[in-house]
């Protein structure tokens, strides 16, 4: 997530310093992206820098407060006027996993799926869990809204990947199961390698099932 645009956000509530903006980041987020002070400070100090925050004189225990300028206001109210950016997505590591786990020598992909979806799924009963506690009592707050908003997506998002689990599975039984059936190849080098490779997968693939 944009912490440079997350701490303008809290800035344009009013002046605040590091650790308090830590904190309160932390307390919208439900502590989903853990900050270290180091981090915030670094975003600080470029914030400075593109002219988006000032420093703002000190509270009674000495703190440095920075304040949004102007600058930050309209970076901030650009940021949220402009969609989220999906052309380039980000790696995603349990995608580029299983895209190599396919055709990959003593890789049990069904194993490897079923391990993933029983992680996915008690994660995903772990965020309900959370959601119903707090929903026990009427949020509060619009920082519990938020958190509540936070949750949510990683259900949707938990949920989401659990039914992507259930089709690779059953894409790649289809696959073994068509090429356990295919004809025998003619002769030559691409095609024999080709179903070679497939038949491999396959035999792989059906002895998972026995």
């Amino acid at each position: 997530m944009s912490i440079r645009h997350g701490l303008l956000a809290l800035l344009e509530r009013g002046p605040r310093y590091g650790s308090q903006l830590r904190t309160e980041f932390e307390s919208r987020t439900g502590s989903t992206w853990p900050l270290n002070v180091g981090q915030v400070y670094t975003t600080l100090s470029r914030l400075e820098r593109d002219g988006m925050v000032a420093q703002d004189g000190e509270d009674d225990a000495g703190h440095a407060l920075y304040s949004i300028t102007d600058d930050g206001r309209t970076e901030l109210q650009n940021w949220f006027e402009t969609p989220v950016d999906r052309s380039n997505p980000p790696r995603d590591e349990l995608a580029i996993k299983l895209a190599m786990a396919v055709g990959a020598p003593g890789v049990d992909i069904r194993a490897v799926i079923q391990s993933q979806r029983s992680h996915t799924v008690k994660a995903m009963q772990d965020y309900t869990r959370l959601k119903a506690q707090a929903l026990a009592d009427v949020p509060a707050d619009r920082d519990e809204v938020a958190w509540l908003l936070v949750v949510e997506q990683l259900i949707f998002q938990a949920e989401a990947e659990a039914r992507w689990l259930d089709h690779c599975e059953s894409r790649l039984v289809r696959l073994a199961e068509a090429a356990a059936t295919e004809p025998a190849a003619r002769p030559g080098p691409t095609a024999a390698t080709g179903r070679g490779s497939a038949r491999s997968a396959a035999s792989r693939l059906r002895g998972t099932r026995r």
